[in-house]
């Protein structure tokens, strides 16, 4: 998952597979890998000292998902333990990239991969600059 760059941050959080997240044929839903590259993607900002909340309520500065793919490798069944990696892939003035692996906790399947790109919006969803200190905290995260 390394972007070439020296040092970047990757979160890893983990999460069981709920059974409500299962479809018909036994294998997790398509839509919940969505779901849980936002849950590493909350825990990534948490690592690096900052929360959504935070941002929005002081900063009023919003992240909207502009684009996300998701390339499925295997399945996940019910019970397993997922670990999700994040990272940040690129800082842009207005512009966030992340990038994500699922992997099964207890073989280190590689279960998916995926990106998401976000807009830095106003709360009147007018995109704007990523203030300051969160452009610098991105950036080291990036490795650069």
């Amino acid at each position: 998952m390394s972007n070439g760059n020296s040092h970047p941050v990757i979160c890893e959080s983990r999460l069981r597979v709920r059974y409500a997240e299962t479809d018909q044929m036994g294998v997790v839903y398509h839509a919940n890998h969505f779901i849980w590259f936002e849950v590493g993607r909350v825990e990534l900002l948490r690592q690096l000292g900052f929360s959504y909340r935070d941002m929005e309520e002081h900063d009023q500065c919003f992240i909207a998902v502009v684009d996300a793919r998701c390339r499925y490798k295997a399945p996940a069944h019910y019970d397993d333990e997922i670990i999700v990696r994040t990272q940040l892939k690129g800082v842009r003035e207005s512009v966030i990239h992340f990038g994500y692996e699922l992997v099964r906790a207890g073989d280190g399947t590689l279960l998916a991969e995926g990106e998401t790109t976000h807009i830095v919006t106003d709360a009147a969803m007018k995109m704007t600059p990523l203030p300051e200190k969160y452009t610098k905290a991105f950036r080291a995260a990036v490795g650069r």
